[in-house]
């Protein structure tokens, strides 16, 4: 069988003397991976890089089998992030973070999210919220969304100011007064009531919402840390 769709590149392991096996996020086939022949070769090692975006054909006698790729290059973006270290390490945390998705299972909207946030690396103000909505998304779409349109307590929209730990449900101001140290602050550009873009603050509060809720259900069941360069963001962020 055989198939060709856009994908991003997330990851490539090399295989044998010269060939890679990589792995894709395609527009309408999900999370794939694939043999490229030839792809630790002087010609293929700048187009297999993480973040880059290509034309992959996937090829396997059966469904079932890794199959094999042929990759033509579409947008070579991770060459354009050498030497921008927060720039790389939002490409790093994405990358990593999409591989948490189930193999062969279609995310349209997770890939699109994915494609907008590459194209506005190069704002530094406006790449950081779109990730922490991009991680909102990724939760949904695993599963464990979290319900921010009405207070858990009194069912109102207004004032939202918290999220609940326990529950993923946001709270508002008045409801959450008596305990607020126990909940998460949800920021106001989540609640798309904030003019101009959020401040490094309000990132971190988003990043620290969406981080808690990724360790609970997502990477402490399957026993693996976090992205180290989504730390590296935060930290960055709390010195701007």
């Amino acid at each position: 069988m055989e198939w060709k769709d856009e994908g991003i590149i997330l990851a490539v392991k090399r295989h044998g003397e010269s060939s890679a096996i990589a792995e894709i996020l395609t527009a309408t086939r999900g999370r794939s991976l694939g043999l490229v022949r030839g792809g630790r070769s002087r010609q293929m090692r700048p187009v297999l890089q993480p973040g880059n975006i290509v034309l992959a054909t996937w090829r396997a006698r059966l469904e079932e089998h890794l199959g094999n790729f042929a990759i033509e290059p579409m947008e070579l973006k991770a060459g354009l992030l050498i030497g921008e270290a927060m720039r790389l390490a939002a490409l790093t945390t994405l990358t990593a973070e999409a591989q948490l998705l189930p193999e062969r299972e279609p995310h349209p909207r997770i890939y699109e999210a994915m494609r907008v946030i590459l194209d506005a690396l190069p704002d530094a103000d406006t790449w950081p919220p779109l990730l922490v909505r991009w991680e909102l998304g990724l939760l949904d779409e695993l599963g464990f969304g979290l319900d921010l349109a009405r207070c858990a307590a009194t069912g109102t929209s207004e004032d939202l100011a918290y999220v609940s730990p326990r529950t993923g449900r946001a709270v508002s101001r008045d409801a959450g007064r008596a305990y607020h140290d126990r909940l998460l602050v949800l920021p106001q550009f989540l609640k798309g009531i904030q003019a101009g873009a959020p401040g490094p603050s309000d990132v971190i509060d988003g990043l620290k919402l969406t981080g808690f809720f990724l360790d609970r259900h997502v990477f402490g069941p399957r026993g693996v840390p976090a992205p180290e360069s989504r730390h590296w963001i935060v930290s960055h962020l709390a010195t701007r």
